[in-house]
């Protein structure tokens, strides 16, 4: 089970005392660390997250 200094991405860390169920309030905290980390990692991209503007050369003067 997922600690709050670790990711459910990381390797569990061994123990000796059985894992119990997440309860829904450990759920829903989890859920909203994990919305809050890909909020800011996309705040963090920001810049490059912008769609590149093409440059058009104006007319020449005749």
């Amino acid at each position: 089970m997922a600690t709050m200094n670790q990711d459910r991405k990381d390797p569990a860390i061994p123990s000796d005392e059985p894992s119990k169920p997440e309860t829904s309030l450990q759920r829903f905290k989890r859920k909203q660390r994990e919305n809050e980390n890909q909020d800011e990692a996309l705040e963090e991209t920001f810049p490059a997250s912008d769609p590149v503007s093409p440059f058009i050369p104006a007319k020449p003067p005749q």
